[in-house]
């Protein structure tokens, strides 16, 4: 079972440096995303291990929280320390915080 954090445990971890890594689709991420955030879309995680970092944790977010939990699973499975946010994009500009617009 892959882990799941919220809103605020997400903001911590971000604020500490785990690496946000947006598993939406292009249009998606292009629209608004957590400011710093990697983009990867899910169907193309599975061949972007590579080039992700094993030395520290992978919030991985999405729309609100289901694309987001597969890919931590494939993450985890994979050897990475990585979480799913709940709530994922949504929650995070519901909460107050900014978002920014643009491509990867």
């Amino acid at each position: 079972m892959v882990q799941e954090v919220d809103i605020e445990t997400f903001a911590v971890a971000r604020a500490e440096g785990a690496l946000v890594l947006d598993v939406r689709e292009a249009f998606e991420f292009a629209a608004g995303h957590v400011r710093g955030a990697r983009w990867i879309p899910l169907g193309m995680l599975a061949g972007g291990l590579a080039g992700l970092p094993r030395d520290r944790a992978l919030m991985v977010i999405c729309a609100s929280g289901n694309r987001s939990r597969v890919g931590a699973e494939l993450l985890v499975r994979a050897g990475f320390d990585a979480a799913s946010v709940q709530g994922g994009v949504a929650g995070w500009s519901l909460s107050g915080r900014d978002l920014a617009a643009g491509t990867a």
